[in-house]
């Protein structure tokens, strides 16, 4: 329930940005005062200056947006359903251990999704043995559980990096191409040489943009891992606290 909320409340959002966008764009139309048959909307804009860029270069700057979205959107559905109420968990915990003990208290966290109920799960499970255990058990865990909140979050900071880089390769290219021209032609023409610049420009702006939408996304994965990741510490520090006031 809690995955297919998220995926809903993503999916909505994309939905109303969509319709927001729609609704802008056709405010605009109505407010403009030359005939509506002559307006080019945003994204047929678009689509012109995507098709003049050139298939090649703008086709790989799209499929790393296509790519770094569908990455970032993953990662922010799984830290959603990987975010616990620890205070919650914390207390239900302590009841637990006070009323019915360390299987009372593990049966809680079998019941609870995210990495802050597994990290309590490891621990109360080495309580048993000493609380050096439990908290080398705590420390192991939290260290895996910090893999699975990073996992997949290198290749969007790759397509960060790479659509830029891709939008630049294609302004250079394009520029070599406009020196070709002039050199076999031997004047300075404007229209000669506009074209290809154009060309060369529009793909540093496609790229410069793929990596400015991507960049946003990447910043609030990486403040959405870092609280889960505190959250987690001090959770391992109250679960020894725990254990160690039960053991008295």
């Amino acid at each position: 329930m809690k995955k297919l909320s998220s995926i809903l409340a993503v999916g909505g959002l994309f939905v109303v940005s969509t319709n927001t966008v729609n609704a802008m764009a056709t405010t605009a139309t109505m407010m403009q005062d030359a005939p509506a048959e002559a307006e080019v909307g945003f994204t047929q804009m678009l689509k012109e200056m995507f098709i003049q860029g050139g298939a090649g270069f703008m086709g790989i700057v799209l499929l790393c947006l296509i790519l770094g979205l569908a990455v970032a959107i993953e990662r922010i559905i799984y830290l959603n359903m990987a975010t616990t109420n620890t205070g919650k968990l914390k207390q239900q915990v302590e009841d637990a251990l006070a009323s019915g003990g360390v299987e009372a208290a593990k049966e809680v966290c079998r019941n609870t999704k995210g990495p802050v109920a597994s990290i309590y799960y490891q621990g109360l499970d080495r309580a048993g043995e000493s609380i050096e255990s439990a908290e080398k058990a705590v420390v192991a865990y939290g260290g895996v559980q910090m893999g699975q909140l990073e996992k997949n979050v290198s290749w969007l900071s790759l397509f960060i990096a790479v659509a830029p880089m891709l939008g630049f390769m294609g302004t250079v290219i394009g520029m070599i191409q406009a020196f070709q021209k002039i050199s076999a032609v031997g004047n300075l023409s404007a229209s000669l040489i506009a074209g290809d610049i154009q060309v060369a420009l529009l793909t540093t702006v496609f790229g410069l943009i793929t990596a400015i939408i991507l960049q946003i996304f990447y910043n609030y994965i990486i403040a959405k891992i870092d609280s889960i990741v505190n959250d987690m510490e001090d959770s391992s520090i109250v679960l020894i606290d725990m254990l160690v006031d039960h053991k008295k």
